[in-house]
């Protein structure tokens, strides 16, 4: 599913990926060449233009040739109502970055982002600071797989 295509999937390179949320945005980083993730951080703003500056900041610092957008859904596949909200910030990322961003069906990714940190001993706060970025590096994951098998 991609939001627009100025180019075709690269196949190196650097991707971030996000977790979109009203108020909370996760963010990891990973490697296309080597399908390698990794939790970057957790944005933390309530506005589109905040959430654009903050993207704007990590595109600068990362140089990403691809975005993901997680895209949330109900376990039945239907539409969650943050579905249109995620369409359109990723449809505004490709307009602003010019870059090309797939959406990935990001469902349950925040319960196994906290099912894996609480494996790993990170709870309460400290694991609400980092679960975004943690279902952020699950999308990415997600990506990496349907990008393989696509290969």
């Amino acid at each position: 599913m991609s939001a627009a295509a100025p180019n075709a999937v690269a196949t190196s390179g650097t991707a971030l990926a996000f977790d979109f949320g009203e108020r909370r945005m996760g963010v990891a980083v990973g490697d296309l060449s080597l399908r390698i993730s990794h939790p970057l951080l957790t944005v933390e703003a309530d506005s589109d233009a905040g959430r654009l500056e903050a993207v704007a900041a990590l595109i600068r610092e990362w140089q990403p040739v691809i975005l993901v957008v997680g895209l949330p859904a109900h376990l039945d596949g239907t539409e969650h109502a943050l579905s249109a909200r995620c369409r359109k910030f990723a449809r505004r990322l490709t307009a602003r970055f010019g870059l090309l961003t797939e959406l990935v069906d990001e469902r349950l990714t925040s319960y196994a982002a906290a099912e894996a940190l609480a494996q790993a001993g990170v709870r309460g706060r400290r694991q609400k600071q980092m679960v975004d970025q943690v279902a952020a590096q699950q999308i990415l994951d997600t990506f990496f797989q349907l990008h393989h098998d696509a290969a």
